[in-house]
């Protein structure tokens, strides 16, 4: 489960990442939740977080053109200063009670940019830090690293904001990245395993767009993630909204609520590094899954068991973006990875531009429940769909056998069905 922490330049890598994704998600239950307060608004959270992830959408597959072609050690040094920069110039706003809701927004909007560039060079540096052997475990590691970090981060946000505002909380956040900035530092080079740096040249976004198009284990994953991305993964607004709408409680209830999310990701996470090879199949089941739990949650009747849906949404979301994650990367060519992989995450947050301010619309007219429930059930919808598309490029059926001891439910290749037929 943790073979990848054995290398050197990992271990650093991950304890630098942790401190700082312990920051990064004080500040989103932070910045959310100010927000809220500035606003009273859950549609101003929606654009909020629309402005973080509006320039993956809109520059995401640059970003991965430059992951593929500059060094991208030296380039992580510089956007992790600079998403550093951010948080600090978001707890000077605060602290000095300057801070109106249009600074919010341009703080985000500017993370956001800087995260295009950061995203596909932190999850492509990965290869070079690990090799090609260990980088399924390190993939699901980097994100059980998130979800461990998000288990202390939005508790202690909360108890922060209730004790002495959200400016703590940017202002923690800022200082953070000095853990990773320090980690890249420390690494020895000559442990790193060289890649390919794809040369300037014209029609590289082409290239990647082409190379995804003639390769169906590439692009089914990447429709599906968008799906659940755009539509499923609206938890800043859903949250906040059930907590001051529908529970009628404060920040400390919405960072407990983010924590427990959180418990069920990081098993989803470590029970992906324990599997260590990715199916395409677990992926579709645990979309299906993620779609009708978070579709029951929209009618949970009480909080307790609204938290412990959240855990199960938390483990089969995580286990959908994990497994689509490493399944993607290790079949992709190591030459096209970084653009491979920004129109993955392009596609995953990039569409909560769309989503965000939609679902926040959604909630303010009709109520946090029924926003929930049309989330879930077109995550369910397209999980559906794409397991029939890929169970039909890979020529395979669905088998039915419901005699004991035997798999009620597999997939299996067509030939076999003509072969038992002939043989009948």
């Amino acid at each position: 489960m943790f073979s990848s922490l054995k290398i050197r330049n990992y271990r650093l890598f991950a304890a630098g990442a942790l401190i700082s994704n312990t920051g990064t998600w004080m500040q989103r239950i932070a910045q959310d939740w100010l927000v809220l307060t500035l606003t009273g608004s859950a549609s101003a959270v929606g654009i909020t977080v629309a402005l973080q992830f509006l320039p993956m959408l809109l520059f995401g597959l640059y970003g991965g053109v430059l992951a593929d072609r500059l060094p991208k050690r030296p380039l992580l040094l510089g956007t992790q200063s600079a998403m550093a920069l951010t948080g600090l110039a978001l707890a000077v706003l605060t602290l000095s009670g300057q801070v109106q809701v249009w600074h919010v927004y341009l703080t985000a909007f500017l993370l956001g940019l800087v995260t295009v560039v950061d995203n596909p060079a932190r999850q492509t540096f990965v290869s070079e830090m690990v090799g090609p052997d260990q980088l399924a475990n390190a993939v699901s590691l980097n994100s059980a690293n998130f979800q461990s970090a998000r288990l202390v981060g939005p508790a202690v946000a909360g108890v922060l904001i209730t004790a002495v505002g959200s400016g703590y909380a940017f202002l923690f956040n800022g200082l953070s990245f000095l853990a990773p900035i320090a980690a890249l530092l420390l690494m020895r080079t000559a442990d790193l395993h060289g890649s390919v740096r794809t040369p300037r040249g014209k029609g590289q976004l082409r290239e990647g767009l082409r190379y995804v198009s003639a390769h169906p284990e590439l692009i089914w994953p990447i429709v599906l993630v968008g799906f659940v991305g755009t539509f499923g993964f609206n938890f800043p607004i859903w949250l906040t909204a059930f907590v001051h709408e529908e529970f009628h409680a404060g920040a400390e209830a919405y960072g407990l609520l983010n924590s427990l999310m959180a418990v069920g990701s990081l098993a989803g996470a470590l029970l992906a590094a324990r599997r260590g090879a990715s199916r395409l199949r677990i992926m579709v089941g645990a979309a299906l899954l993620f779609g009708a739990l978070e579709a029951l949650a929209a009618f949970a009747p009480g909080f307790w068991l609204f938290a412990l849906l959240m855990v199960l949404v938390g483990m089969f979301g995580l286990t959908v973006n994990v497994t689509a994650n490493s399944s993607i990367q290790t079949a992709t060519d190591p030459a096209v990875r970084g653009r491979v992989m920004s129109l993955f995450m392009m596609v995953f947050v990039g569409g909560t531009p769309i989503g965000g301010p939609l679902f926040g619309w959604l909630t303010d007219v009709y109520g946090p429940r029924v926003s929930l429930a049309i989330g879930g059930l077109i995550s369910l919808v397209a999980a559906v769909a794409v397991g029939l598309l890929l169970a039909r490029a890979g020529n395979l059926r669905l088998k039915v056998d419901l005699r004991r001891g035997r798999k009620h439910l597999a997939f299996v290749p067509r030939q076999q069905k003509e072969r038992l037929t002939a043989a009948a």
